[in-house]
């Protein structure tokens, strides 16, 4: 089945996370590469303005920017604050981890991953070999 065939053929409530968590995935892919971190980190951690129910469970949102992330060609560091700008909008718990590890020939790798409640939602289970580095609080882009 072609990619339209399986997202015509999943309920209308999945394609409309899917298609909003696409709309994310790319507005932050875009912003990484033109504002400084620390202006779209503050971003995906601006919570909404009233607390509601969430609609989504974190388990839905991580999958939906997990599909959108792989077909926009997305980092893991995209993906991680894409997710997190979702589930705190939907008032879940959201925490972003950025590591960093060796490789065996001695060269640096980072990786970003996406916790709630204690439980890696993205960033998989790559993330065990990362050592994670204390991030400071986000600064607020200027208004």
């Amino acid at each position: 089945m072609s990619a339209l065939g399986r997202l015509l053929a999943l309920p209308p409530s999945r394609r409309r996370l899917l298609y909003r968590a696409a709309v994310v995935v790319a507005l932050f892919r875009a912003g990484l590469s033109i504002l400084p971190f620390r202006w779209v980190r503050a971003l995906a951690e601006r919570p909404r303005p009233r607390p509601r129910a969430p609609r989504a469970t974190p388990d839905e949102l991580a999958w939906s920017v997990g599909v959108s992330g792989r077909r926009i060609g997305s980092t893991c560091l995209t993906e991680a604050l894409a997710l997190q700008a979702l589930l705190l909008r939907e008032g879940h718990e959201a925490t972003l981890r950025l590591g960093v590890a060796k490789t065996e020939a001695g060269a640096l790798e980072a990786h970003a991953w996406l916790e709630s409640r204690g439980r890696v939602l993205i960033g998989g289970p790559e993330s065990a070999r990362f050592t994670p580095l204390p991030l400071p609080n986000a600064a607020h882009p200027p208004a």
